[in-house]
């Protein structure tokens, strides 16, 4: 994984700079003037595989969308024996986004859960602070989002394990990421996302507060199709990380995931590949104990509908 990160640090270091004066000297050279606009459609879907992106859902519209993650594929759990992760599914997410404006959203979802800590309840806001524009003045989109989530599971009597809670408190999860996007041309885009993660409870040994950085991008392939993927690394404390990894034997992994999104006019479909066993933010960032090199990697894919509420929009499409 080390590998991994410093393939994309690189990436970001070299690839956007050059992007960006490639375009500007363009401009430049043919003199022509750029009328501001702001960027739409950075990305086709609030969310990429496991990461979120800068876009939001509009003033009254609402947006219904469904996760599904599947098994290992392969690796000591995988295989023809639970036909390549699909008898079984380690996490399922049904949410309702609501666009109170056309920068600013609401949601609330429901979500299986990975791992002990399961019947998952959430409720998020996502606001577009800035946005990017077409004269270069805002080269980038930001975009901020903060979750809390509730975990409804029975109490563990095992003191040392994450769901041992002794108050209504001890179940909250805590989510705040700004994301930072910026689409280069019609066909690819890119985000870079910074993340904090407060758990007021967890297994013994691990930390309660959590940084990380997660990178995403999207290349157009075809009018209705789209290679999409993200990358997620947590900022652990070294030592706490060993010790808790020793005490209950599962190895702590970077997040990594791929697929391809398709738009068919009314849904945004996302058929995807990720070691991540968890669909939260809450639970992928911080306890993805997979691997793509142990084969430990699963199908999943989301379906999104958008329904609008506007009747002067409706009565336009008409």
């Amino acid at each position: 994984m080390k590998y991994h990160l410093r393939s994309l640090l690189y990436l970001l270091t070299f690839f956007f700079p050059a992007v960006v004066f490639a375009q500007d000297s363009l401009e430049n050279a043919l003199d022509m003037p750029v009328e501001k606009k702001n960027v739409k459609a950075t990305f086709k879907a609030p969310k990429l595989i496991n990461i979120q992106t800068n876009e939001t859902i509009y003033k009254n519209e609402m947006d219904f969308r469904v996760d599904h993650r599947f098994g290992d594929i392969a690796g000591n759990a995988g295989g023809i024996k639970n036909f390549f992760g699909l008898d079984q599914s380690t996490d399922i997410r049904i949410g309702f986004d609501y666009g109170i404006s056309d920068r600013f959203s609401a949601g609330i979802a429901r979500a299986k859960g990975a791992g002990i800590v399961t019947q998952l309840y959430e409720g998020n806001l996502k606001y577009r602070l800035l946005e990017q524009t077409t004269d270069e003045k805002m080269p980038l989109a930001v975009t901020l989002f903060g979750s809390t989530t509730i975990a409804a599971v029975k109490t563990s009597t095992d003191p040392t394990a994450a769901n041992a809670y002794s108050e209504f408190q001890d179940r909250l999860v805590y989510v705040v990421q700004a994301v930072l996007a910026r689409k280069f041309n019609t066909n690819f885009s890119m985000l870079l996302m910074p993340s904090y993660i407060h758990r007021n409870f967890t297994a013994f040994g691990d930390e309660n507060d959590l940084f990380a950085v997660s990178v995403g991008g999207r290349i157009k392939m075809t009018k209705r199709m789209a290679f999409v993927a993200d990358y997620t690394v947590p900022f652990r404390n070294a030592t706490k990380k060993a010790a808790l990894e020793n005490t209950s034997g599962n190895q702590l992994y970077n997040t990594l995931g791929a697929g391809l999104e398709f738009d068919t006019g009314g849904h945004i479909f996302h058929l995807n590949f990720t070691n991540a066993t968890a669909i939260q933010e809450s639970q992928f960032i911080t306890d993805t104990n997979t691997s793509w090199l142990k084969g430990q990697y699963r199908w999943g894919f989301s379906i999104a509908r958008r329904f609008s509420f506007d009747k002067k929009k409706e009565n336009q499409t008409k």
